[in-house]
C-alpha cells in the first residue's frame, strides 16, 4: 500500500488564529491562582520533605557565614511560636488557615482581572497558607529551615510557604499605598 502524501496534508484554514481564541474563558486570576499555587506548593513541599528526610533535627548547615543558615527546626505555633504551647493550637490554626484560604477565594471572586497586583499579592498568600495548612494536618506542627541572621541575631526560622505569605502581604501594601496615591491625585 502506498500512502499518497496528499493525504496527510491540512487545509492551512484548519489552525489559522482565527480558530483559536484569543481570550482565554478561565478568568486571568484564577489561572495565575492555579498557576502559582502549584508552583509554591510543590517548591514547598519538596524543600520540606527533602530537609525532614536529609536533616536531623536541629541540624544546621552554612550557607553564608554569620547570615545565612539552612536550619532543620519544627514551628509547633504561628509566627515567631505564638501559642506554641496552647493545647488548642492545632485545631485553631487549621481552623484559621481553612477560613484564610476560603476568604481569598471567595475574595478573589469579588475583584477585577485589572487588580493585578492584586491578585498577585492574595494569590500568594493564598498558596502559602495552604502550605503551611498541610503540614498542620500533615503533622500538627509547620517545618522551617530557612535561617537569617546577623551573627548571633536570628529571625526566626521560615519556610517557602511563609515567604509567599511575606511577599504577598508586602504586594497588598504596595498596591494600597499605590491606590491611595492614585486617589489623592485625582483629588487635586
Amino acid at each position: 500500500m502506498i500512502i499518497q502524501p496528499s493525504a496527510f496534508s491540512l487545509q492551512p484554514s484548519a489552525f489559522s488564529l482565527e480558530s483559536f481564541p484569543l481570550e482565554s474563558p478561565v478568568p486571568f486570576r484564577y489561572r495565575l491562582l492555579l498557576i502559582v499555587s502549584l508552583v509554591v506548593l510543590v517548591v514547598d513541599q519538596l524543600t520540606k520533605f527533602y530537609i525532614d528526610h536529609r536533616f536531623a533535627l536541629y541540624e544546621s548547615v552554612t550557607v553564608f557565614e554569620n547570615f545565612f543558615h539552612i536550619t532543620y527546626v519544627r514551628n509547633k505555633g504561628a509566627a515567631f511560636g505564638i501559642l506554641a504551647d496552647n493545647a488548642f493550637r492545632v485545631p485553631f490554626f487549621i481552623t484559621v488557615a481553612t477560613l484564610a484560604a476560603v476568604g481569598i477565594l471567595w475574595y478573589l471572586r469579588r475583584i477585577s482581572d485589572q487588580q493585578r497586583l492584586h491578585i498577585w499579592a492574595m494569590t500568594l498568600v493564598f498558596s502559602g497558607a495552604v502550605g503551611n495548612l498541610i503540614d498542620r494536618v500533615r503533622l500538627g506542627e509547620v517545618i522551617d529551615f530557612l535561617d537569617v541572621h546577623w551573627y548571633r541575631h536570628h529571625w526566626p526560622a521560615f519556610n517557602v510557604a511563609d515567604s509567599a505569605i511575606s511577599i504577598g502581604v508586602a504586594l497588598l501594601l504596595l498596591d494600597m499605598w499605590r491606590e491611595e496615591r492614585a486617589k489623592k491625585r485625582t483629588e487635586r
